[in-house]
């Protein structure tokens, strides 16, 4: 198993350290083609947009055929996109290559699939957390070989994700088996049919809603940290990247490693409420932050809060499910993530602009307290049953 979780953990890696080369330089390279800021705007959420829409046709389609294959075909197809995009020569390419890169990238649930797969329930979220992990090592890796690579020009660092994700494509040919715990069964259900037994299911509904709550609150952040560590702290792009780096590695750290040991030692449900808490709390100290002590000291609490909760919930997500709809049952919690992660930055930018610097904080301090109180919910429902469930 540990083999295995290995070469999923490396395969998320290396897709994610392309990602992170793509996406600062993602501004610059459109304007080489005379984007508008608008056009940009659109460029980046339609990545974010195809995710939501075929995380869950990949999820399913893994449960019909494997995730062997879905891995495979969406690893292939994000080096043609890289490809696409190093070569390409106007606006439309571009949107082209992101819309491809968005598709093929929304393997994430197949990837949580596979661990599922391979995991027992008291293992899951420790394995959720390998993927964690991999976003979070990618985040901070990617961005710092896109800034060194870009200074032989823009589509150097592409053409690099590109060699990346053709790499990741062998690696995965060659040591990534299809998981034997996966059941013939699951091949007999049509998608809708998929769909229909997971929103059936009113504890999925629950966790689903608290898993695009949580998102939601963690994404209004992507715009706004720079903004206002600009605004407030006098910060540059090097300081900015300095402190994404910082946030990285806590999130390495906690989802590599500490939520494996928390929920050994703790039940998920447990977890989940100290993680909506640290997190709601985090945000508020921000908030009021007034020197960058301050705003490091909360940023760490939250950023603690947030690497022990989203494998949490993704475990929690996934022991809801049966073996022969895991895929879709993953994947639609992805898309809602997808969804978060168009709102809550837009969200967050216009909040910025319009009402104040504290104003987005304070949104974000509102959905994590609903976040937490869902969690309360989630853990209270565990406590009154024999199994997970909720009064709905």
């Amino acid at each position: 198993m540990r083999g295995r979780l290995g070469v999923i953990f490396l395969t998320v890696l290396i897709d994610l350290i392309g990602f992170g080369i793509v996406i600062p330089l993602l501004p610059f390279y459109a304007l080489n083609f005379g984007a508008k800021s608008y056009q940009i705007g659109l460029l980046v959420s339609s990545f974010s947009f195809m995710q939501f829409i075929f995380n869950p046709i990949w999820g399913r389609i893994s449960d019909r055929i494997g995730r062997r294959p879905v891995i495979l075909v969406s690893v292939f197809g994000s080096f043609v996109s890289y490809l696409i995009f190093a070569l390409a020569n106007s606006l439309w390419l571009l949107f082209l290559s992101r819309m491809l890169a968005g598709l093929m990238g929304a393997n994430i649930a197949t990837a949580q699939a596979y661990i599922a797969d391979i995991t027992p329930p008291e293992e899951r979220a420790k394995g959720m957390g390998i993927v964690g992990a991999g976003f979070g090592i990618g985040f901070v890796v990617g961005p710092f070989i896109g800034g060194v690579l870009s200074k032989f020009g823009y589509n150097i660092p592409i053409f690099f994700a590109s060699g990346l994700s053709l790499l990741n494509f062998f690696l995965a040919l060659k040591f990534l088996p299809e998981p034997r715990s996966r059941k013939s069964e699951s091949r007999e259900l049509s998608y809708g049919q998929g769909i229909s037994g997971v929103v059936r299911s009113k504890v999925l509904i629950f966790l689903y809603f608290t898993f695009f709550v949580i998102t939601f609150g963690v994404s209004i952040n992507y715009v706004v940290f720079p903004l206002f560590t600009r605004d407030v702290f006098s910060f540059d792009a090097s300081h900015n990247g300095l402190l994404f780096g910082y946030i990285g590695i806590i999130g390495v750290m906690t989802q590599g490693y500490l939520v494996g040991k928390f929920t050994k030692r703790f039940r998920e449900e447990k977890v989940l409420v100290v993680g909506t808490f640290l997190m709601c709390f985090g945000l508020f100290g921000i908030m009021f932050s007034r020197h960058f002590l301050e705003f490091l000291t909360f940023t760490t609490f939250f950023t603690f809060g947030s690497g022990i909760t989203m494998p949490t919930v993704l475990s929690l997500i996934s022991r809801q499910a049966k073996s022969e709809t895991q895929g879709i049952t993953l994947g639609l919690g992805q898309s809602l993530s997808s969804l978060a992660r168009v709102f809550g930055p837009s969200m967050g930018g216009f909040l910025y602009g319009n009402f104040g610097q504290r104003a987005p904080f304070a949104l974000g301090v509102l959905v994590m307290a609903v976040s937490f109180i869902f969690a309360l919910g989630i853990y209270n429902g565990k406590n009154s049953k024999s199994e997970l469930g909720v009064r709905c």
